[in-house]
């Protein structure tokens, strides 16, 4: 098979003759590199003879070179990975949003096995495990030194099957024991809902294969409950662990007529690329709240720093994730697979958000709310003998149409969620206050 690597290589060493260099000038660093790859490679190949020849247990070719391959990947970075041809497998399953087990996303912070983000809907949400919980034990296998694709692999089994995962927070005293039943995980990416009237909510739980088609229908019927558009928009990207680099250019796209989505940058050519958004199908430029937290990563942070830099949408929450690398899925001649990091990518002011994140344009952290019980203020109508107000309309009142959308509690109680609306709100009315009567 034609390689064009070594075509590039075999074209410069042709042409340097020509140039201002000797020959001999370059002959000896590269025949230098070429000798001590040699050894190195030797040394690898002595080591494996050995191994195969004096170990005490027989053991087979291919297990030898597989933990050779998790070895070397390894030593790289937490999100490089091999990946065996059942593990590839499942991983083409995940980006289609369906596959067997818990529901938590992982990646491995400061040597420790570490919640990312835990998928709503899932075993683990339920649960109430968290986004930064160190995962000690899964059943009774340590996690130090563990990969993450043989983490997966401990964690994924049938359906009704139980595993004990032992977890710990900065809030506990010790580590916790959680208990949890294996489901097949169907994850719906977006859900959307109108939280009052012309105040759009759309939910991005993952970036999946078919995440920006899913956005578009579910815009499509917000604008259609909403009288054909909005005021405003909420896109929660909390817990949003991340997913597929083209979805998270189509999501920002949505909201973006032109200009730089992302761009990437890595030592191949092929990995320097640039992503820009296009007029076609843009939204209205209604106003925009995006929430993020620290579950928020990868994809999520690509949106996020699209929008905030090109002031399509105030960023609200706390600081995300803060993984700034983009992975290579690269399929093998055995069915196996590799995930290579190969570039780092940066949001269009040139931004790199790698181990730092996306900071809010506004920190709001989550909070308890509790509702007021009834009677706990005490207003004029309660004191005796208050004048009472007569009952007379004007011709030109209107009757106050009651609420078409109803808030739901769980939203009441999601203090970020609220703060979210009532800045949308606060904008709209600003912005009436702002345009002069005709």
């Amino acid at each position: 098979m034609f390689n064009k690597r070594w075509f590039r290589v075999l074209v410069l060493l042709a042409f340097v003759p020509l140039g201002w260099f000797s020959v001999g000038q370059v002959a000896r660093p590269i025949a230098a590199e070429a000798k001590s790859q040699y050894e190195d490679i030797r040394l690898f190949t002595d080591v494996l003879s050995i191994v195969r020849k004096s170990y005490v247990e027989e053991v087979d070719m291919k297990d030898l070179i597989y933990g050779a391959i998790n070895g070397m990947l390894a030593s790289l970075d937490p999100h490089s990975s091999f990946m065996p041809p059942d593990v590839y497998r499942e991983m083409k399953i995940d980006t289609r949003g369906e596959f067997g087990g818990l529901g938590i996303e992982i990646t491995i912070k400061d040597g420790i096995l570490t919640i990312v983000s835990p998928i709503e809907d899932t075993p683990a949400y339920r649960a109430g495990l968290q986004a930064g919980d160190q995962i000690f034990k899964i059943e009774d296998r340590f996690t130090k030194d563990l990969s993450i694709m043989d983490a997966v692999k401990l964690m994924r089994g049938p359906k009704g099957s139980k595993i004990n995962i032992t977890i710990m927070r900065e809030s506990f005293e010790k580590p916790r024991e959680f208990l949890l039943t294996r489901e097949i995980i169907k994850i719906h990416s977006v859900k959307s809902r109108t939280l009052e009237d012309g105040y759009g909510y759309v939910r991005l739980a993952q970036f999946q294969e078919r995440s920006s088609d899913e956005l578009q229908a579910a815009l499509k019927k917000l604008r259609k409950e909403n009288g054909g558009s909005l005021k405003g928009l909420v896109l929660d990207l909390r817990n949003n662990p991340g997913g597929l680099l083209d979805q998270a250019v189509k999501v920002s796209d949505s909201f973006l007529a032109d200009g730089l989505i992302v761009y990437t940058d890595g030592r191949e050519q092929g990995s320097r690329m640039e992503f820009n958004a296009h007029p076609k199908g843009t939204e209205d430029d209604y106003p925009m709240v995006v929430l993020i937290n620290g579950g928020s990563a990868s994809a999520s942070e690509i949106v996020s720093g699209a929008l905030q830099d090109h002031e399509r949408a105030i960023i609200m929450g706390t600081q995300s994730f803060g993984k700034g690398s983009v992975q290579t899925i690269i399929p093998l001649s055995d069915d196996s697979g590799l995930r290579l990091t190969t570039a780092r990518y940066y949001t269009p002011r040139g931004t790199s958000i790698q181990a730092t994140g996306i900071t809010p344009d506004i920190l709001v952290s989550q909070v308890e709310v509790n509702k007021s019980e009834e009677g706990a203020h005490f207003r004029e109508k309660d004191l005796k003998n208050h004048i009472e107000t007569p009952d007379v309309k004007s011709e030109e009142a209107v009757e106050a149409d009651p609420h078409k959308f109803d808030l739901e509690s769980t939203d009441r109680r999601d203090y970020q969620l609220m703060r979210a609306l009532d800045l949308l709100k606060g904008l709209h009315i600003f912005k009436d206050l702002k345009t002069p009567a005709a």
